[in-house]
């Protein structure tokens, strides 16, 4: 399989057989204004506690917070793009938001392995997004890997 890189992405290619419990994987993304911006955009999410400076003021949160699927859209990435990488199917996707993004705010992603199924190629992953060290949402996530997934 030939894998067109997107320029500035790490790419990694894993076969089912190269996948062990306890294999993580992360990146690390600062959610910025634009990203807010373009993430409505392009989902039609144009609640104004993400986009109105005076609304959100009256929340109580006091400020504009990201989107909860924006970071776990970084969730997404660290499946297909580092683990289980190109090739890798999302099944499903449980989530729980535990606290709120907000802009500036630096996210870490992680993803582990916690459960193989050699039989049908699948794999659970725990998945979980921290600011400062703190879980802001956690969940798992399955995937399915196709034979030769990294041939």
């Amino acid at each position: 399989m030939t894998v067109q890189p997107v320029p500035g992405t790490l790419y990694t290619v894993h076969a089912f057989e190269d996948l062990a419990i306890g294999q993580r994987e992360s990146l690390m993304r600062t959610v910025m204004e634009r990203d807010v911006a373009l993430f409505a955009e392009l989902s039609g999410d144009a609640n104004p506690i993400h986009l109105c400076d005076r609304f959100a003021a009256g929340t109580r949160y006091g400020q504009r917070i990201a989107h909860g699927m924006l970071s776990a859209s970084l969730v997404s990435a660290l499946l297909g793009t580092r683990l289980p990488g190109p090739g890798a199917v999302y099944l499903s996707q449980t989530l729980t938001f535990l606290s709120p993004v907000k802009i500036g705010d630096v996210v870490t992603a992680r993803v582990e392995v916690v459960e193989l199924v050699a039989e049908r190629r699948r794999a659970r992953l725990f998945c979980e997004c921290l600011v400062d060290g703190k879980a802001v949402m956690e969940g798992e996530a399955w995937v399915a890997m196709p034979p030769g997934a990294a041939a």
